[in-house]
């Protein structure tokens, strides 16, 4: 298998096993320590975790299909900074409480959208 599938695939699965870790953990360890706005807090991070770690996958079954495309490659870049960023500052603001973190948020959103619009520009650009 080529570097760039393989590298993306392995990044998703890594990420959906820290996802179904990190969601056991929100809904057995912090159900009684969050309040439950933070709890929604760190569920939506869950969600959204869930969703980029399927489209990191994504990202390597179609770039195992396209040649070396600088496309996937930014996409699947894209999608690993809007789970750090997204994802990772909604899950440390929820435990600990540091409001300032939600400025970083939508900078991972951005990586989110970003990465689906190149996706689809990398699809498109396939022949």
């Amino acid at each position: 298998m080529p570097p760039t599938p393989r590298l993306f695939l392995i990044l998703g699965g890594i990420n959906a096993a820290l996802v179904v870790m990190l969601g056991a953990f929100g809904a057995h360890g912090l159900k009684a320590k969050l309040t439950a706005d933070m709890l929604a807090v760190y569920q939506t991070a869950v969600h959204y975790h869930l969703f980029h770690a399927l489209g990191l996958l994504a990202v390597g079954l179609v770039a195992s299909q396209i040649a070396d495309s600088v496309w996937l490659k930014w996409s699947g870049w894209l999608m690993l900074a809007g789970i750090i960023l997204f994802s990772g500052s909604l899950y440390v603001l929820s435990v600990s409480g540091w409001r300032w973190l939600g400025m970083v948020t939508p900078f991972g959103g951005l990586a989110f959208i970003a990465a689906w619009i190149v996706f689809v520009i990398a699809i498109a650009k396939s022949s």
